[in-house]
């Protein structure tokens, strides 16, 4: 059975990649826009195609049963429609609910007419890397919201999940809201960053354009979407939280934010 990965040089599509080969699956093809600079391990099928280009991709849906799908709403449909006139019968999607900006992917998942089974995460914890200029000019986070709470999910439990629902017929016609395994409020995060980075980091409280400030160095435009639309949706109290997600599908515990730290602490500190 051939299992495409789309973006499979990106931040989750690799990873990917990796929990299939480390789950003992064998028939691995991935999808990049440069062959050459994939750096995939041995054993992976590499071929050149990017989703935005349709016209690079029948080639690589040539024999595959099933597709992690990165997301691309823009030209989502097209995407599928090719990828089930090749033949592909199970897509595992990255998007988000159907009221959502990145609901478009899954609700042109359904309407394809394939298997699907969604994945529909919460804040990545390496969104916190948005704070690295900071931390490294000021040792002080500006935002404007510091109790507000999520439960970040790491990117790497995200492939595991998609691995495993690859690999499985179970998980087929199932939508998986994902977070990571405890509720954190912004201040909390900056404690353990504090604690990974051995040195003291400061929280203060900003105003939106104060925060848009800080933010523009690591983020450029995108700071004001993400001010404005993101930070926004947090509360103080989050509800109910899918918190086992990760551990209920692939049988593993998920990672916390502090061993992510711990993990990532060097890219903080580098430019």
């Amino acid at each position: 059975m051939t299992i495409l990965v789309t973006g499979a040089t990106a931040n989750i599509g690799r990873k990917v990649v990796d929990h299939l080969l480390a789950a003992g699956h064998t028939e691995v093809r991935a999808l990049t826009t440069d062959p050459r600079k994939a750096a995939l391990p041995a054993g992976v099928a590499v071929v050149e195609g990017y989703l935005r280009r349709p016209e690079t991709l029948p080639a690589a849906f040539d024999g595959v049963e099933r597709m992690y799908l990165a997301p691309t709403p823009d030209n989502v449909a097209e995407v599928l429609a090719l990828a089930r006139a090749a033949g592909v019968k199970h897509v595992v999607d990255l998007s988000g609910e159907p009221e959502s900006w990145w609901g478009t992917v899954s609700t042109a998942v359904e309407d394809s007419g394939l298997a699907w089974t969604h994945l529909w995460p919460a804040d990545f914890m390496e969104n916190t890397l948005t704070w690295s200029q900071q931390i490294r000019d000021t040792a002080t986070i500006r935002e404007p919201y510091p109790d507000t709470a999520t439960a970040p999910i790491a990117m790497d439990d995200i492939a595991a999940v998609a691995a495993t629902a690859l690999l499985s017929d179970t998980h087929q016609g199932r939508a998986y809201p994902l977070a990571g395994p405890e509720i954190l409020s912004r201040t909390a995060l900056v404690a353990h960053l504090a604690t990974a980075l051995g040195r003291d980091l400061a929280f203060r409280q900003s105003s939106r354009e104060e925060t848009i400030a800080a933010l523009t160095p690591t983020m450029g435009d995108n700071a004001v979407w993400y001010v404005d639309n993101v930070l926004t949706d947090y509360a103080p109290d989050p509800g109910t939280l899918p918190i086992t997600s990760v551990s209920d599908i692939t049988g593993r515990p998920a990672t916390t934010f502090a061993e992510w730290a711990a993990t990532n602490a060097s890219r903080f500190l580098t430019p």
